[in-house]
């Protein structure tokens, strides 16, 4: 049986290698019958919007699907480069039938993705993916002719009307008036709505990494490697910093004195805002398994809940839409503001961030420390049977001793890899030399007991 094409976040892989034109157009040709022609009303044509980062490589990737929607009769709305995020909102704006972000987000350069959206700009569940994959592998396309096939067109406001919603999500009395912001836009889809949208609700910006050639995407810049906006920050004596990944779906942030400020803070500052705003949902803000115990001990200090999913944004948001949630997010930035966008999205995440450092008057620093997350030790185990952790009791045992031994005050979590021989050991303590010892502990017995032959 073949590999699943689709992984947690679409189909991803080198350009040109797995990610090729002819794969491009046949995915599209699938996706117009699962996500367009078996969803609108008979005789009705279907519409999709198309996007992609600064890639090079997304140029011939867009083209070729742009072909494969339009020879199956789709509509296409050709969005040009704008941030996923954006993607998902133009799906909904212009009421198309799905949609597709060509990216592959804080990869490097030589990567590339497909990620389909659903009507609304919603990410697609499980079932839609493999319904579009098997399609994809029978070839059973449609194949129209004359006044049938489908049309392609600029969508020439796209990154305007996505600026416009930006702004619309911002209260009228909050502006960042008095603030000085430094945007680190990783050379992708960000570098041109992100300093437009800062500016426009009034604060002095200075842009770093905002002219994207095709290749230097997330090259030495962005979320994954925000030392140049730390230093940047500290240089321009700015209030704070913003840092995106190549499709601006995340956001970390630097305080005034360089510190860096992950999707915990940001989240803990945001849901405590909301919630004093009266606007967070049944007090209860989502994070994935991975984030700091400190950030929950926090937030019931707080009176707020907080709700564990499994690691990745794609969970967060489906525990989000089952029980009406609104906000969410992970450590690694990717927060999902439900009130206002269907997936994460760092523009906005960063507006509304520096919106409560200017309606607080209080220093970032000062926002962020009040939640200390706990020290963790994350060791990954190679080469061993990731399946065997459940079923291996001198393995358990160890866990359960460790768990009574750290009590309220630490945490153990053993998470096999999706995609390698590997296990990864977390474990939080109340001192980062209890977390190492315990980490380390249970990674030696991992290595031990589960050692592939």
């Amino acid at each position: 049986m073949s590999k699943r094409l689709f992984g947690t976040d679409g189909v991803r892989g080198l350009a040109n290698q797995l990610i090729t034109p002819k794969l491009a157009l046949e995915l599209a040709q699938a996706a117009s019958i699962v996500l367009g022609f078996n969803t609108v009303e008979k005789g009705t044509r279907p519409k999709a919007v198309i996007a992609h980062d600064s890639r090079i490589s997304g140029e011939f990737i867009g083209s070729a699907m742009m072909a494969g929607f339009a020879a199956s009769g789709v509509d296409v709305w050709d969005a040009g480069m704008v941030p996923t995020p954006a993607a998902a909102y133009l799906v909904a704006a212009t009421d198309a039938d799905f949609g597709v972000m060509i990216s592959a987000s804080h990869n490097p350069a030589e990567d590339n993705g497909i990620k389909f959206l659903a009507r609304g700009g919603k990410k697609l569940d499980d079932a839609l993916e493999d319904e579009i994959e098997a399609l994809y592998r029978s070839a059973d396309f449609r194949f129209p002719y004359g006044g049938e096939v489908g049309r392609i067109r600029p969508l020439a406001d796209g990154e305007d009307r996505y600026i416009t919603h930006l702004l619309s999500t911002m209260p009228e009395h909050r502006r960042l008036n008095g603030l000085k912001v430094v945007l680190d836009c990783a050379n992708g889809a960000a570098s041109g709505v992100s300093p437009d949208a800062f500016r426009t609700l009034g604060a002095e910006v200075v842009v770093l990494a905002a002219e994207p050639d095709g290749v230097n995407i997330n090259d030495g810049v962005g979320s994954t490697h925000p030392e140049k906006l730390q230093q940047a920050v500290v240089r321009h004596g700015a209030d704070l910093g913003i840092a995106h990944d190549g499709d601006a779906d995340r956001c970390m942030a630097v305080d005034e004195q360089g510190n860096l400020v992950d999707g915990d803070k940001i989240m803990s500052i945001l849901a405590v805002a909301m919630k004093e705003a009266g606007r967070l949902k049944d007090n209860t803000l989502v994070a994935t398994v991975m984030s700091s115990l400190g950030l929950e001990i926090y937030l019931k200090e707080q009176g707020i809940k907080l709700e564990r999913t499994s690691v990745g944004d794609r969970y967060v948001l489906e525990s989000m839409n089952a029980n009406g949630f609104n906000l969410g997010g992970e450590q690694s930035g990717h927060v999902i503001m439900s009130d206002f966008a269907t997936t994460g999205d760092g523009v906005l995440t960063g507006l509304h961030l520096a919106a409560e450092v200017a309606h607080t008057g209080l220093p970032l620093s000062e926002l962020a420390g009040r939640m200390q997350p706990t020290p963790q030790t994350l060791i990954n185990v190679k080469n061993v049977d990731k399946y065997g952790v459940d079923g291996c009791q001198t393995l358990q045992s160890a866990i359960a001793d460790v768990e009574k031994n750290l009590g309220d005050t630490g945490r153990v979590l053993l998470r096999p890899s999706g995609t390698e021989p590997v296990v990864r050991v977390m474990v939080e303590a109340e001192d980062q030399e209890t977390a190492d010892s315990v980490a380390q502990h249970l990674a030696d017995i991992v290595n031990r007991e589960l050692a592939l032959a």
